[in-house]
Order: structure tokens, then C-alpha cells, then sequence
């Protein structure tokens, strides 16, 4: 069995390399190609924690009173998002789970009329973005058709410069209950439409996963 699952997992990896992209590296190949694998992988692990609101904190800071520089440099209001779920998601174009920008966008345009998806490009795990504002842009475009807003690229962990949002989101005293900051890359945060957070979804959950639909149409 193990012999069978390398010698795919062999003709795979040499597939993707003979069929590169031209936009993306080898390594970007690979990993979009291994993505299915990458997540079952990680659902075997365990590491499917999701953390919900279930007390109905509100937050002691408006959500709406944020904001944030897009991924050409305007500013980006948050109160611009009322009456409307936002799935926030910290992005990198390197990392196994980058597979995900494809299931984001199709439940951005799945949901369009009541979601927005924001992702924060961040190279604060393993350097997994090292690319500039303009290159991230390019990538996703091309690789994932991403249409969904895209931050600056930012720091989202727990340290000198975290971004203005993920501080929000990551420190209970001001968002009510949640001190999780991102475990890794793509891990998500839902607000619903009066700007309360009301789930954590870890990396190894896809955002088309059940939990995550029945969160956004609840």
C-alpha cells in the first residue's frame, strides 16, 4: 500500500513539474497539485479545532471602526461591511493549504450577496509570501481568479506590527472572546452582520467544508 501511494504520489509531482505554470513556481505547482492529499493529511492529524461563540460575546470594540490598507495601497474601511458576513483569512502563496484561494473564491461568488471574503497576505510563517503587494496580486489573479478583497501584505501574529484587524480578532478583551491567533496560514474568522466574531476555522478546515456553509447561512 505504502509502495502504491509513493509511486503516485511520484507521477503526480513529475506530471506538475512537465505541466508548470508559467505564472507559478515548481514548488507552487506541487503544492497546488498535492492539495487534496495535503488535506487529508491534516484531517487525519486531528487538527480540526474550531472555536465558536457560543456565550454570543459581543465585542468591547466596534469591528466597524477598523481598517486596513488593500493590496494596492487605498484604505479599506470596515464599516463599509455592514449587514453582511466577512471571512477574514490570512493567505500565502507558497504554503500547502494555498489550494484554498480556489474554494474561497467559489464561496465568495456561492454567497456574494450576504459574504465577503478578505484575505491578509502574510509571511509570518516559514516565509511562505515573500512576494511584494503587486507580485500577490498577479498570483492570485492568475493562478486562482480571485476576485474577493486582498489586503496589504501584513504581520498577523501576536508581535510588534500585527495588523489593526488581526489584533482585533486575536485578543478577547477587545473582540469579546477569542484570544486564537492564526495556527497557520488560511485560518478563518467569520463575523456575522452586526460585526460580532462568531467562529475560528483552523487551516486544515476547507472553506467549503459543511461547518463553515452552515455558519454562513445561519
Amino acid at each position: 500500500m505504502i509502495i502504491k501511494i509513493a509511486i503516485t504520489l511520484g507521477v503526480l509531482i513529475t506530471a506538475t513539474l512537465l505541466m508548470k505554470k508559467k505564472e507559478m513556481s515548481y514548488k507552487q505547482s506541487v503544492m497546488k497539485t498535492l492539495y487534496p492529499m495535503i488535506m487529508w493529511g491534516s484531517r487525519s492529524a486531528g487538527k480540526k479545532e474550531i472555536l465558536i461563540n457560543k456565550d454570543k460575546a459581543v465585542p468591547m470594540v466596534s469591528f466597524y471602526s477598523l481598517s486596513a490598507k488593500d493590496i494596492v495601497g487605498n484604505d479599506f474601511n470596515f464599516a463599509s461591511l455592514k449587514g453582511k458576513k466577512v471571512l477574514i483569512v490570512n493567505t500565502a502563496s507558497d504554503c500547502g493549504f494555498t489550494g484554498q484561494y480556489e474554494a474561497l473564491e467559489q464561496l465568495q461568488q456561492q454567497f456574494k450577496d450576504k459574504l465577503v471574503v478578505i484575505g491578509f497576505p502574510s509571511n509570518d510563517f516559514k516565509e511562505q509570501e515573500k512576494g511584494d503587494n503587486e507580485n500577490i496580486a498577479a498570483f492570485c489573479k492568475k493562478n486562482y481568479g480571485v476576485t474577493f478583497p486582498l489586503m496589504s501584505k501584513s504581520i498577523v501574529l501576536k508581535k510588534n506590527h500585527q495588523n489593526e484587524v488581526h489584533k482585533w480578532l486575536t485578543d478577547m478583551t477587545i473582540n469579546g472572546w477569542c484570544h486564537q491567533e492564526p495556527a497557520w496560514n488560511f485560518c478563518k474568522y467569520l463575523i456575522n452582520e452586526e460585526g460580532t466574531l462568531t467562529h475560528y476555522f483552523p487551516m486544515s478546515i476547507d472553506p467549503l467544508d459543511a461547518e463553515v456553509i452552515k455558519a454562513i447561512e445561519n
